[in-house]
């Protein structure tokens, strides 16, 4: 794996396997890919991606106190660093080769999450419930992709009980090549909607790509914990031994959303001695989500009060399914990601709360390739079932359909026109893709 190179002092060119790199991070185990971000003592990784070359700050790491730079190029006028720097052939397969080998030290459950829909908030709710019991740790914030997964798994410390590592994807094999280092014993498909078509090729495509998670577990006699109530999961799922399921009809665990106003309550109907739990969760779309923290909770044993208490301290963050008290309004504030699946349920919910002077804003979805303008018109076909005090479009995706709704590009632009309406005694659902930056409206 690892490659000579003029400059390289005898530590470095003793690297002939990922043991011996292990051997450092050992002792230096806190790795970085942003010089930005670095602490002394850290491992710099000096990734490269179309628009930078993490090489070129091989130096300037080290003398911001990185103990060592790997590197994928010869570095020049790296005389005075040569013992520090370690030349491979490629950073991101080293870093990735490194993660797996770290994981391999633990004989723990590893309980990988992935979706279409809800997986980070799952992700959260299932970390806040085992950490209430176990030492857990868990991927942070969304660093869910081939960079993400490997920081996550090395920055699992060696007390680790529990690890719940979230796996996001837009094209198939992406799943699949994460299980080959995150080793996976236990795992979780939220569900399988319209996201990503583009680069899945279709909801089939997404089954696909989601499912490669359950052929993973398949293969190496996983466990997982699924949503009996989608039939869809159940055909994928055929052929896995250990099975736990949840639903609102069906599964070991069973619940139902209680109608109301504002949070989202979960009444617990079968399965485990629960009094009704109330969240701060937005919308009756996280019951599954919550159900799956419960079911996960109860299966390793976690004390009933606990896994309450746990779901019930959770506050939602970073626009993910936040109430948030603007104005004098009350914003559903759940722009963080968006695509037709949970666009559809999002306004479903908003329709059916009961509250005066609804205001609907809406970002567009991204990365729906050939489908963006049907599944566009489609979502503003059924904006026009129901009466709302206003409508804003907002993103390029709406601008060859059929509406009379005040629409912008940017929202930027849909800013001056949301400050001139000076909102008062409304609520307002805020909800776009990420690109779009919808909660901007409500910013600075």
């Amino acid at each position: 794996m690892f490659i000579d190179g003029k400059k390289l002092n005898s530590i470095a060119m003793k690297l002939g396997s990922i043991e011996a790199l292990y051997s450092i991070y050992c002792t230096h185990p806190s790795v970085v890919t942003d010089t930005r971000k670095l602490q002394q003592g850290d491992l710099y990784f000096a990734l490269k991606g179309p628009n930078f070359n993490g090489n070129s700050f091989a130096i300037a790491a080290i003398e911001a106190g990185a103990a060592y730079a790997i590197v994928d190029e010869p570095i020049a006028d790296s005389d005075s660093y040569q013992d520090r720097i370690i030349l491979v052939q490629d950073v991101l397969t080293t870093l990735q080769q490194l993660a797996k080998y770290h994981r391999q030290q633990f004989d723990i459950p590893f309980i990988a999450i992935t979706g279409s829909n809800g997986k980070t908030t799952t992700k959260e709710l299932v970390y806040t419930v085992l950490a209430s019991h176990f030492k857990t740790y868990t991927t942070q914030g969304n660093l869910n992709n081939h960079i993400g997964v490997p920081l996550t798994l090395l920055s699992i410390p060696k007390n680790a009980e529990i690890a719940v590592i979230e796996m996001g994807a837009n094209h198939q094999k992406e799943i699949a090549s994460y299980c080959t280092y995150t080793l996976p014993t236990h795992g979780m498909i939220t569900n399988c909607g319209k996201a990503h078509l583009e680069g899945f090729g279709g909801v089939e495509g997404v089954k696909k790509g989601k499912g490669e998670l359950y052929d993973f577990l398949r293969d190496h006699n996983g466990t997982v914990f699924m949503m009996a109530d989608y039939d869809y999961l159940q055909t994928m799922s055929q052929g896995i031994n250990d099975i736990v399921l949840y639903g609102q009809f069906n599964g070991l665990i069973q619940g139902e959303a209680i109608d109301t106003d504002g949070m989202l309550k979960v009444k617990i109907n079968k399965g485990i001695d629960l009094d009704t739990i109330h969240t701060n969760l937005v919308g009756n779309y996280n019951l599954p989500n919550v159900l799956a923290a419960v079911t996960i909770g109860q299966y390793f044993k976690v004390p009933n009060e606990k896994i309450k208490t746990a779901i019930e301290n959770y506050i939602p963050t970073n626009s993910r399914s936040q109430l948030v008290k603007w104005q004098n309004n009350e914003v559903i504030l759940d722009a963080y990601n968006a695509n037709p699946s949970s666009m559809k349920l999002a306004v479903e919910n908003f329709a059916k709360l009961n509250k005066a002077n609804k205001v609907v804003c809406i970002g567009g979805m991204r990365e729906l390739g050939v489908d963006t303008l049907m599944e566009h018109q489609m979502l503003i076909d059924q904006l026009k079932q129901n009466n709302w005090s206003e409508v804003l479009l907002v993103g390029t995706e709406f601008k060859d359909c059929n509406h009379n709704y005040p629409y912008f590009d940017s929202v930027q632009a849909a800013k001056a026109w949301f400050d001139s309406k000076q909102f008062s005694g409304h609520t307002i659902l805020i909800k776009g893709s990420r690109g779009i930056q919808m909660e901007q409206l409500i910013g600075p």
